[in-house]
């Protein structure tokens, strides 16, 4: 199978909501999630802002290449930027994780920019 064509489940575990979505290894797992009407938070679409945090559950591989900040904390802590990552596995994400993103990034002493509030979205 062509690497460029092979696409991945991913389950959103939403606030209020859990939603599967197949997503292509060159897609971006929020533009899947826009493409299949699924609003999730994001402001800057860089991975740089953190508003569109999601957390891994059980564990799973994300490409972050495509973020303009990502650290090895943030990939040993289970946490993904949904606007730049691309889907390396299945995966479980638990999305609006930006405050827990943004704390996680404080406690370590890296880059936590603004992001919004979880209620605010």
């Amino acid at each position: 199978m062509d690497p460029k064509s092979e696409a991945f489940k991913v389950v959103l575990l939403m606030p209020d909501r859990e939603a599967t979505i197949e997503v292509g290894a060159e897609e971006h797992i929020w533009d899947a999630a826009f493409s299949a009407d699924i609003q999730l938070p994001a402001l800057c679409h860089q991975g740089y802002c953190l508003t569109c945090a999601g957390r891994l559950e059980n564990g799973g591989e994300a490409d972050q290449k495509d973020s303009l900040s990502y650290f090895p904390e943030d990939r040993e802590a289970g946490f993904v930027l949904l606007c730049t990552g691309k889907p390396r596995s299945d995966l479980r994400i638990r999305t609006h994780q930006a405050p827990k993103m943004r704390e996680h990034r404080k406690q370590k002493g890296l880059l936590a920019p603004y992001s919004w509030s979880e209620g605010s979205i």
